[in-house]
């Protein structure tokens, strides 16, 4: 996604916030999930802005380009980075505040979007540390590390009461995961 082609809320910048820098894997820099960036000013931006790599240049929280995120979703207030990756919904969770998201209004909101999203076959996935948590109606269920060439899928089963959703990972080769990586 180009700098100019995102329409930004009105009103919203990152200014002080940086905890993307912490949260996201960027393998231009070999910098893994959930370490400070060597080139982050906590708290006052990138020290290499103008040469930073294309996977910080195309990126952009939720928070900075939906307006139905609430203010009390900024990443520096709510300890979360919310991102989209076709249908999936992803939570980046600080691992300093693990349980940020069971707080509220964040518990009920994350809750309300899992529903929506398993009416449109799309998916709720919460990072709470290194593993995944998938977030279904009604129940998250942990599923474990996700190791590169893995991906998560969403399976309905026909239960007493009606369908019934669950989530888990699977490798490349399984035949639930093919067209997945073209999605990715």
């Amino acid at each position: 996604m180009s700098e100019t082609a995102v329409q930004l809320v009105p009103g919203r910048s990152c200014q002080d916030c940086t905890l993307c820098c912490k949260l996201l894997r960027i393998d231009e820099l070999a910098k893994p999930r959930h370490a400070w960036c060597p080139h982050c000013a906590i708290g006052k931006g990138c020290k290499i802005y103008d040469e930073r790599p294309e996977t910080c240049r195309a990126f952009y929280c939720g928070w900075l380009i939906n307006d139905w995120l609430g203010e009390h979703w900024r990443p520096s207030k709510s300890r979360m980075i919310i991102t989209a990756e076709g249908a999936r919904l992803v939570i980046h969770v600080d691992p300093g505040r693990l349980d940020a998201w069971r707080k509220e209004p964040y518990y009920s909101e994350i809750r309300k979007w899992a529903a929506a999203a398993a009416r449109n076959r799309g998916q709720v996935i919460l990072w709470q540390g290194k593993d995944p948590i998938a977030i279904l109606p009604g129940r998250e269920k942990h599923l474990g590390p996700l190791r590169d060439g893995q991906f998560i899928v969403t399976t309905e089963t026909q239960g007493p009461q009606g369908p019934v959703l669950d989530a888990r990972i699977v490798d490349a080769d399984d035949p639930l995961a093919v067209g997945l990586a073209k999605q990715e």
